[in-house]
This record gives structure tokens, sequence and C-alpha cells, in this order.
């Protein structure tokens, strides 16, 4: 079993930024891919980043040039920095762990931005 605690989250004005941070509960290395989603009301669940084993990224078109994934494997945790954030990026964003058995995801934190 593995246990995602996301945070970080919280309110922030447009353009402004935040970090969230996923903490494991065992370590994340050799992990096939730790990966931040997202979701706003009324919308599917959509990836926002993901970081894989040997290091490589990839992410959603609306989140390039702002949204940077790290890891850091001797906290056993994953990051997300957020910057220039807008209205749209407001939803539930989760942690998730993607073994090769199944896929591992925490409870969600609120990420707002408003002015």
């Amino acid at each position: 079993q593995v246990q995602l605690v996301e945070s970080g989250g919280g309110l922030v004005q447009p353009g402004g930024s935040l970090r969230l941070s996923c903490a494991t509960s065992q370590s994340i290395f050799g992990i096939y891919a730790m990966g931040w989603y997202r979701q706003a009301p009324g919308k599917q669940r959509e990836l926002v980043a993901r970081i894989f084993s040997g290091g490589s990224t990839n992410y959603a078109d609306s989140v390039k040039g702002r949204f940077t994934i790290s890891r850091d494997n001797a906290k056993n945790t994953v990051y997300m920095q957020m910057n220039s954030l807008k209205p749209e990026d407001t939803a539930v964003y989760y942690c998730s762990a993607n073994l090769s058995i199944r896929d591992y995801w925490g409870q969600g934190i609120q990420v707002t931005v408003s002015s």
C-alpha cells in the first residue's frame, strides 16, 4: 500500500504561484511514474504533469512553461511548482503513483485562483 498526502494548495490571485507537495509513505525510487492530475467541478480528471523513473517529464499543453514537476527521492516527495496561475487552473489537484500493478491516489488538494 502506498499513501500519498498532498499539501501546499490554497487561494492565490491570478499571476501568482504555489508549490504543491506530495509526500509518500514509502520510497518513490523505482516507481515508474509520479504524476499530478486535476479535476474541476463538472469535468473529468486530467493529467497535468508526470515525472518518470528515468527523470523525463511531460505536461499538459495548458500548463507547459508555467508548471514544473520535480522529485526528491531522499524525502520521498514529489513537487509541482505552479507559476503564472490562471483562474482556469482552479481545481482539486491529485497526486498519483503509477506502479505496474495499480495506481495510487492522494485525497486531493484544492487550488483556487481568483481575484
